[in-house]
């Protein structure tokens, strides 16, 4: 990859929203994701108060906090504390008793307007939380696309339009950049290898849109210092953008930080190995969910996830950038994402 071209491409400001088509659901009842909620989305819009959320710093963080009547709480808490069950025990809710919702947040912000859910244990005041959103055909395949192809599980549920996602946990890929990169403790070169690798497990599935707020930093403490995981958050823009350069995170400026600080830690042949390494991996991950990726696939190339004129800007650039004419006689985004992984990985 070229780190140092010019950065001018920018995502879909407004991304459109698909439903989940009757074939994906039975894909999603198969492997245990569709299954019945008893809270929905739409039972979540029933609040009647909102106040900004701030941050430590009491800086606006673009989320509200919502508050429900007391008789909307008595149905929607129980509701929520049992989807929570589902996330982390298959339902067993004689472990959760002691758990309770300490709080509920909406954001607008986001394409799938997210409400997000704050889980107490009140022996501990140890807290953890969940997401309900909208149900968007591209979230469900870039949700399963990261389950089989990421070194990441992915925990999510979902109900006819809605859709049930576990918190991934991590430093924000923003806060990190732009305040804890060129701390001491870390060590930037196991940073800049992540960072490369990152960027090949977007680009072989093309999960676009991996701006630094889309993202998150796991740093895991090791013998010898620390190892990190970059990991996404954000599964809007799965198959969806015209441009190749929009699913090479390497190419936003909001990654800058971390793009100069690899062009300081490593070489091209460096580089290159790491690109290597993290496609034989995905490789490696595709043998072992053959099945279960043909599957999703069989589905995933039938669907319509894309304005049709992404389709054809995005097989246009993929038949250049591989110099195999058939990809322009593709027609959904997911024909192109299958063929795309298949040449990145080299498979028949």
């Amino acid at each position: 990859m070229n780190i140092i071209e010019e950065r001018n491409d920018v995502p879909s400001k407004k991304k459109i929203l698909y439903a989940v088509n009757p074939t994906l659901k039975q894909y999603l009842i198969k492997y245990d994701r569709e299954i019945k909620l008893p809270v929905l989305y739409a039972d979540m819009l029933r609040f009647n108060l909102s106040t900004p959320l701030l941050d430590k710093n009491n800086q606006d963080t673009l989320w509200q906090t919502v508050y429900y009547d007391e008789s909307e709480m008595k149905e929607l808490y129980p509701g929520l504390k049992y989807i929570y069950a589902l996330l982390h025990t298959s339902g067993r809710m004689e472990v959760m008793d002691h758990l309770s919702v300490s709080r509920i947040d909406y954001c607008t912000f986001g394409n799938s307007k997210p409400f997000r859910v704050r889980i107490i244990n009140r022996l501990n005041d140890n807290y953890d939380h969940f997401y309900v959103k909208i149900a968007d055909a591209s979230r469900v395949y870039g949700l399963e696309l990261e389950h089989i192809l990421s070194p990441n599980r992915i925990n999510y549920l979902t109900d006819d339009n809605t859709l049930i996602e576990e918190h991934i946990p991590g430093l924000p890929g923003d806060l990190f950049l732009n305040s804890y990169l060129n701390d001491s403790s870390f060590n930037q070169t196991r940073i800049s290898k992540e960072f490369v690798k990152f960027n090949e497990r977007c680009f072989v599935r093309l999960l676009g849109d991996m701006r630094s707020y889309n993202f998150v930093v796991d740093i895991t403490p090791d013998i010898e210092g620390n190892q990190y995981r970059i990991r996404a958050i954000d599964f809007d823009q799965q198959s969806y953008e015209s441009r190749l350069k929009l699913y090479l995170p390497h190419y936003f400026k909001e990654n800058n930080n971390i793009v100069f600080m690899g062009m300081e830690h490593m070489n091209e042949k460096s580089m290159l190995q790491y690109q290597q390494e993290e496609r034989s991996l995905i490789s490696h991950r595709v043998k072992l969910a053959h099945y279960r990726l043909k599957e999703i696939f069989g589905v995933m190339v039938q669907d319509d996830i894309a304005p049709e004129e992404k389709i054809i800007a995005l097989r246009e650039e993929l038949a250049k950038y591989h110099k195999m004419p058939k990809f322009k006689k593709m027609t959904t985004m997911g024909m192109l994402v299958k063929e795309h992984l298949h040449a990145c990985l080299f498979l028949k």
